[in-house]
């Protein structure tokens, strides 16, 4: 059930809201994923960290990764189950908390793992360790989300590991997709069992990483399963994970906005409207990209692009470039038009910034059944009390 107009039109703008019934419907997919290619499938909360979703997210999955404490108290207060932590560096001072909340924890090179190695040992050895890898394989373009790109801070080489894995590392862990296909996990792995393949039969599990995009609809599911499958044909041994982000919350969520003004110069007309990219869209200029909008002509067509009439989408912050465009609609846009703003639900509300005092938009939550929920609103406290 989405919102219908009457209810859109009472909700102030921005807002994000969140559908059940499309995250059950990515839960149900990833979960079928699993069980079909024994593959443990956990949540990693630097996509979405919304944790009032969380009671239907733990119907069907109760591990995640963290790559700090808070995550990891998050995790352990509202989803339960089992933690992976991996962080680039630990501290003397956060690593115990993390030794006392983990089931597993990956290092980022062997002199982490040898500086809190006694602690571990100490420990019982109740948490298994696991080292990060570098396959060196890039099947990204965009080198800010590229873990392999050329200087990587992540991952230990195999030059340093051509005698074996130091006592007491039970795992290894690689990253390398963002948005990825199962043949680009392929490529990776390939390149993987180059470099550490002789590691592999010493070894408990095996990491994946994420960027694993499972529930996008073009993502041939059967093509991984038969690639997991395969992998434990191999490496009976092992015990494979992948902690997709993207894939929780994939078309679950949207935007709403409201333009408050034209403006135009040389010839570009840009509507402003009463969100930020900046602020609470940052991908659309990090990654970048051009969101999806409900109201606006489909760009995927060369014809588009005489059709309509162009506009870009200014944020409300002053930062210069927040801005997204050019996109096409079949009538002028005027203030109060509202605009929705598509898959705002990842990698969204978890970046967001509260640069020039913007406002965030509030959270709601649409159940299957019933009138859309309040989860969140923003107010002057919440700017004042970051710097409290």
């Amino acid at each position: 059930m989405e919102l219908t107009g009457k209810i859109r039109t009472m909700i102030k703008t921005p807002y994000y809201i969140v559908y059940e019934s499309k995250l059950r419907q990515n839960l149900k997919k990833l979960k079928k994923v699993s069980e079909a290619a024994d593959l443990k499938i956990i949540m990693a909360f630097k996509a979405n960290a919304l944790w009032k979703t969380f009671p239907v997210i733990s119907e069907y999955f109760k591990s995640s990764t963290a790559s700090s404490l808070n995550e990891m108290k998050l995790s352990l207060e509202y989803l339960g189950g089992t933690v992976h932590a991996y962080c680039p560096v630990y501290t003397e001072e956060s690593f115990p908390e993390f030794l006392k909340g983990c089931t597993h924890i990956t290092f980022n090179s062997l002199a982490q793992y040898e500086k809190f190695r006694p602690m571990i040992e100490a420990a019982g050895n109740r948490v298994s360790a696991g080292l990060r890898v570098n396959p060196h394989c890039s099947v990204i373009e965009t080198d800010i989300y590229n873990p392999c790109v050329p200087g990587s801070r992540f991952g230990e080489n195999p030059d340093k590991l051509k005698d074996g894995l130091p006592h007491g590392i039970e795992g290894l862990h690689f990253h390398a997709l963002c948005e990825s296909s199962s043949y680009d996990l392929e490529a990776v792995l390939q390149a993987f069992e180059e470099q550490y393949g002789h590691l592999l039969p010493q070894i408990k599990w095996l990491n994946m990483g994420g960027g694993h995009l499972i529930t996008r609809k073009d993502y041939d599911t059967e093509h991984l399963i038969t690639l997991m499958q395969n992998l434990h044909k191999k490496y009976p041994n092992l015990e494979l994970i992948i902690e997709p982000g993207s894939a929780f919350t994939w078309q679950t969520g949207d935007l709403v906005t409201e333009v408050l003004d034209i403006v135009e110069d040389s010839g570009i007309k840009t509507a402003i409207i009463d969100a930020s990219f900046a602020c609470h869209m940052p991908d659309c200029l990090e990654m970048p990209y051009k969101p999806k909008i409900a109201e606006a002509l489909e760009d995927n067509d060369s014809m588009i692009q005489t059709q309509g009439i162009s506009y870009r989408l200014g944020g409300n912050s002053c930062l210069s470039g927040d801005f997204v465009g050019d996109l096409r609609f079949d009538r002028e846009l005027k203030a109060g038009d509202r605009l929705t703003l598509l898959d705002m639900n990842h990698y969204t509300t978890v970046k967001t910034t509260m640069f020039n005092g913007v406002q965030h938009p509030s959270i709601w939550w649409q159940p299957v059944n019933g009138e859309a929920i309040l989860l969140r609103e923003f107010t002057y406290e919440d700017y004042k009390n970051r710097m409290d």
